[in-house]
């Protein structure tokens, strides 16, 4: 048996090559999604058989009496194609086979609004995880494959939710079908559209802030009345706290969001959550966080450890206020992941005492480190040097030396 993997395009024979619809007209089996098989030209003779899981297909292959078969796939074969899950089947059974791509829906829709797009970020919502936030915190154009409950509609909304309302978005709904239908709006518009479930997004490229990760001067932030955590510190703490593209982060006590700022920045394609009690800093951090452009960074306004319950799984935790629940807080954080990274942010040599024995009954190693910082105050043509409040910062891991 030689069995021939066809990428048809959109799903219409018009997509397809010459090459792959002469190896279809001489296939005695054809296997494929009943709504690619129906599309497809009349052959005499031919078998054709639904079927869309790949054990189903390979299956079906296998008992097949057919010297020539072929397996008609949505799109191209290399995109987020189901030959990604049939071929190791296939070469399990020893089933001769060979590949012929297909247009994929990105190219379509490139070719539709006359752009290139070596250079988006791919991505599908289509039985995979995506968050359409982070996917454009690379810097460029990002395509989303859509599917199930995750629509255009519900992606845009996610990005409007993140503050990005306004960043334009195009959606291709039943590319290369007769009802072909291309819609460029805002995501805010889109969020309260309705799309068929072929459909594909474009989001195009946000701005983003050319600044450095480690240190952002105090100056470039607003502070209000909120105590802040120094530049100083703030370097210190992300050292400290070893963060790292794509980490999730716990911010507790974020206070203006200066150091929620910071470990979004350099998280970049992870999570932050900043969680922070007082209305005031709340507003204050929604409002660092939009002048940053930390898109990823994500306000939980209420008490720790409560807020800590439904949050994913932290590599990092800073925590800067703790509100007297220093030790729940640290539980929830090892509940949810007992070798996650902590920093525990202290003036007080109380708070210090507390953090020491806490991590010591939840068995974690510790060390301590105090950071005295001065800076110069002109006076006159003298510079004399002003000392900003010691502070401490612990770092704890369970199971190793931090």
């Amino acid at each position: 048996m030689q069995v021939t993997l066809l990428g048809v395009g959109g799903g219409t024979p018009e997509g397809m090559s010459g090459e792959a619809l002469a190896v279809l007209e001489r296939a005695g089996l054809a296997v494929g999604a009943e709504r690619l098989l129906a599309a497809l030209p009349e052959i005499a003779g031919q078998r054709r058989c639904a079927a869309v899981r790949a054990e189903e297909i390979a299956a079906l292959l296998e008992a097949a009496n057919e010297s020539r078969a072929c397996v008609v796939l949505s799109g191209d074969t290399g995109f987020w194609s189901g030959a990604r899950t049939l071929l190791p089947l296939l070469r399990e059974r020893g089933i001769e086979h060979r590949v012929l791509p297909g247009l994929a829906s990105v190219q379509l829709l490139a070719a539709r609004l006359k752009r290139p797009w070596q250079d988006w970020t791919l991505c599908s919502a289509h039985g995979a995880e995506c968050d359409p936030v982070t996917a454009l915190l690379r810097g460029k154009c990002a395509f989303f494959l859509t599917g199930g409950d995750r629509t255009p509609a519900t992606l845009c909304r996610e990005l409007t939710e993140a503050g990005l309302g306004d960043v334009r978005v195009t959606v291709g709904e039943n590319l290369s079908y007769a009802e072909e239908r291309i819609v460029e709006t805002t995501a805010a518009a889109c969020a309260l559209m309705r799309f068929e479930s072929l459909s594909v997004l474009l989001v195009e490229a946000i701005p983003l802030p050319d600044c450095p990760v480690g240190g952002l001067a105090d100056e470039q932030f607003v502070r209000g009345d909120v105590p802040m955590t120094k530049q100083e510190v703030r370097a210190a703490a992300l050292s400290k706290l070893a963060v790292r593209r794509g980490d999730v982060i716990w911010d507790v006590g974020a206070g203006t969001g200066s150091v929620s700022v910071e470990l979004a920045l350099a998280a970049r394609e992870g999570h932050v959550f900043a969680i922070e009690r007082d209305e005031a800093a709340c507003a204050l951090v929604e409002t660092n966080r939009r002048r940053f452009g930390a898109w990823n960074l994500r306000l939980l306004r209420g008490t720790a450890p409560e807020e800590l319950v439904s949050l994913p799984k932290p590599d990092a935790v800073f925590i800067g206020g703790s509100g007297g629940n220093l030790r729940g807080i640290i539980a929830a954080a090892l509940a949810a992941n007992p070798s996650a990274r902590l920093c525990i942010s202290a003036i007080a040599l109380e708070t210090v005492s507390d953090a020491i024995q806490c991590c010591k009954e939840m068995d974690l190693e510790i060390e301590v480190t105090q950071i005295f910082a001065s800076r110069t105050r002109p006076a006159g043509e003298l510079h004399l040097l002003m000392a900003n409040n010691p502070v401490f910062l612990l770092t704890a891991q369970r199971g190793e030396t931090i």
